[in-house]
């Protein structure tokens, strides 16, 4: 089965087209990214804009030329934060079926949260048992999901994300060192309040997806091109991560567009994002995080094959 999954995010508008076989194995055909800001201003003013709209819809006008060419077996399209947060996110879901055909959801927290955590540890072995806390920061929420292999145990949408976050502190180009301290403490203050400390021990190792973490590993190996083979599996310590934080945030923002690895489009949000990740990992009393390219397209993808009937809906 040939499956299209389009994720409408807060920040970013992606695709996947994979070929899923009846044993549940993936095989990617085709992946791609767009920078939307959808979400600019959700936070504000309770609704998304006619600017993000478009935005998002020029980039579906192509994705939808190539999943006719993929001669794909279903297109689906999931929504997040921003749409889910949205006061017409419902008449955008309609627009999107209607006029690209597409099976279009607002997902729940706790659906993100399952398909995220299916995605990430899709590729894991059958004797991994290592408790494993995912981290997905996106613009409008960061999800945080704890299990052991296809278990989840506990999960939360934290209204983090990082488009909010810079909407919500980062004013200054660079930003104040008072801004980052009260964006900081605001992230620590959502994640104390809303993940309990029993859930914030005992986890044995965290894997990162989404924007700010693959751009991150990124950053740190300088690559330019941008390698997903590289990117995907590569182990960033908290102490790197700091230092990231602390040489993105001390440059103007026309500077930051030329970090080697960084795609300009996310320069405006990555250090609230490296933030969010930062004060996540000590939140959680974690050393590092392993980046995956393993995300919620992937999870998305493998669970409508197996609503379908095709594929069985196992981690291997």
């Amino acid at each position: 089965m040939r499956v299209a999954v389009t994720d409408i995010g807060t920040n970013s508008t992606r695709l996947l087209v994979a070929e899923i076989a009846g044993d549940g194995s993936l095989v990617e055909r085709e992946r791609r990214t767009a920078i939307t800001r959808l979400g600019e201003g959700v936070d504000a003013s309770g609704s998304l804009g006619n600017a993000g709209i478009g935005r998002v819809r020029k980039v579906l006008d192509d994705y939808q030329r190539v999943t006719r060419e993929q001669a794909v077996d279903a297109s689906i399209a999931v929504l997040t934060s921003a749409v889910r947060d949205s006061a017409n996110g419902e008449e955008f879901v309609a627009l999107l079926r209607e006029h690209y055909g597409l099976e279009a959801r607002i997902l729940s927290g706790d659906e993100e949260a399952r398909l995220t955590f299916l995605g990430a540890m899709s590729e894991r072995s059958g004797t991994d048992t290592l408790k494993t806390l995912v981290i997905d920061v996106g613009g409008g929420s960061t999800e945080l999901i704890v299990g052991v292999r296809d278990h989840v145990d506990f999960h939360v949408s934290l209204q983090l994300g990082v488009v909010r976050q810079t909407e919500r502190h980062l004013h200054q180009d660079p930003p104040s060192e008072a801004a980052l301290r009260a964006l900081r403490r605001d992230i620590r203050t959502l994640i104390e309040r809303d993940v309990p400390l029993r859930e914030r021990r005992g986890v044995d190792r965290a894997i990162a997806v989404a924007g700010t973490a693959t751009s991150l590993a990124a950053i740190d190996q300088a690559l330019e091109p941008y390698d997903r083979e590289r990117v995907h599996g590569h182990r960033l310590e908290l102490t790197t991560a700091r230092l990231l934080l602390a040489r993105l945030a001390s440059v103007p923002l026309a500077e930051r567009r030329k970090t080697r690895g960084l795609h300009r489009d996310r320069a405006p949000t990555i250090v609230a994002g490296v933030a969010i990740l930062i004060e996540v990992l000590e939140a959680f009393a974690l050393d590092g995080f392993e980046v995956s390219e393993n995300d919620i397209l992937r999870g998305a993808a493998l669970a409508r094959a197996a609503d379908a009937g095709y594929a069985r809906l196992g981690l291997s």
